[in-house]
């Protein structure tokens, strides 16, 4: 086996995450995180066909008195709700599942954060492990212990803090990757640089053409980066007091367009989320330039970077300026009733801006 990377997470419920290739096959590394004998594997009907089955079968020959069960959930955003949360802990419920019980989330971002609030909630929270098999779940969403559904009005409204037990990011998977889920991938590993780390963003430029032909050295190079970026942050703020707000930069925007789309990115037509928060952080940045804080050159770099990486920048047709403002008043970030944004000062200067002027974002939204 190759190397592994590992990048640990400190704090009050501290671990580590693991990259590198064929980890799903090792059943001592998955089993090492079962601390008690029932665990349940969550993942999705596009994940479970190609790797649900060696992950049981990996688990049971490194621990054969575990009670394993499996949970497969409809794929997609739009399955991130509350009926399949339920669901969920049905399948707990019907595996006698008892506090020392370990969920492992077995997929994208929407099965770890699915099975991550199941696994907060079952028992009032029983631990989580990882398993991410998207590149945008290996550098965001499981890292930093966020979980949550959506409901209609809003993404991820539904949820709790649940730190996960372990991640377990096995890069061998992301060679079935579609081409558009990398590319969603790297929009968030975009972010990192354009939010906090020059460097990284100008390596971004120079290694595009390794990332996008899936190189497994560049690959690597780009989630450890960008899990120790992640990292720092959820150490020094675990619950999104302050600086951990700056991980949203084109989250707000993006959102809101996920929103007002129905949560349908899983098809051709509406922008999945990396997509949605590529044109979110090009607004945030155009938003930026506007009020005064960051040159327009820097905006202008952002666009281009993220459209060298075959993303989008710009809205799609047909989102009306008010709705998305309107779905933008729910997110989570803001106070008393004011828009909280994040925005830059320029490439890998953000910061949070309290008090937003609507009239400012409606003339970026329609712009």
């Amino acid at each position: 086996m190759s190397a592994i990377s590992t990048v640990d997470v400190g704090g009050a419920a501290p671990y580590r995450i693991e990259i590198g290739p064929g980890l799903l096959g090792d059943g001592a590394r998955l089993a090492a995180q079962a601390r008690g004998r029932h665990a349940l594997l969550i993942s999705d009907r596009h994940v479970a066909p190609l790797y649900a089955h060696g992950v049981e079968a990996a688990l049971r020959a490194a621990r054969p008195d575990l009670h394993l069960a499996t949970h497969v959930m409809p794929a997609g955003e739009s399955h991130k709700t509350l009926a399949c949360f339920g669901e969920a802990i049905e399948a707990l419920a019907e595996l006698g599942a008892t506090r020392d019980a370990t969920v492992y989330a077995l997929g994208g971002g929407v099965v770890g954060d699915l099975a991550g609030f199941a696994a907060a909630c079952w028992m009032r929270g029983v631990d989580c492990v990882q398993l991410p098999t998207t590149l945008l779940s290996m550098v965001d969403s499981s890292v930093g212990g966020k979980t949550a559904v959506d409901i209609p009005q809003g993404k991820n409204l539904v949820g709790a803090f649940h730190p996960p037990r372990a991640v377990i990011a096995d890069t061998a998977a992301l060679r079935t990757l579609p081409a558009r889920e990398l590319r969603a991938g790297l929009a968030e590993v975009i972010k990192y640089g354009a939010l906090g780390d020059p460097l990284f963003f100008q390596w971004l430029e120079a290694e595009r053409e390794a990332l996008l032909a899936s190189d497994d050295h560049a690959l690597a190079e780009a989630i450890a980066r960008s899990c120790a970026h992640k990292a720092g942050i959820v150490e020094r703020d675990p619950l999104e007091k302050g600086e951990r707000a700056l991980l949203n930069l084109g989250h707000t925007f993006g959102h809101a367009v996920e929103a007002e789309q129905g949560y349908s990115g899983d098809g051709r037509d509406a922008l999945n989320h990396g997509e949605a928060v590529a044109v979110g952080m090009v607004l945030a940045a155009r938003l930026s330039a506007m009020l005064g804080m960051a040159p327009d050159a820097d905006t202008e770099r952002l666009r281009a970077l993220l459209d060298a990486y075959g993303l989008p920048t710009a809205l799609p047709a047909g989102l009306a300026p008010e709705a998305l403002l309107a779905r933008m008043r729910l997110d989570k970030k803001n106070l008393a009733g004011r828009l909280r944004l994040v925005l830059w000062r320029g490439i890998g200067r953000a910061e949070v801006v309290p008090g937003v002027d609507e009239a400012r974002v409606l003339d970026v939204l329609a712009g």
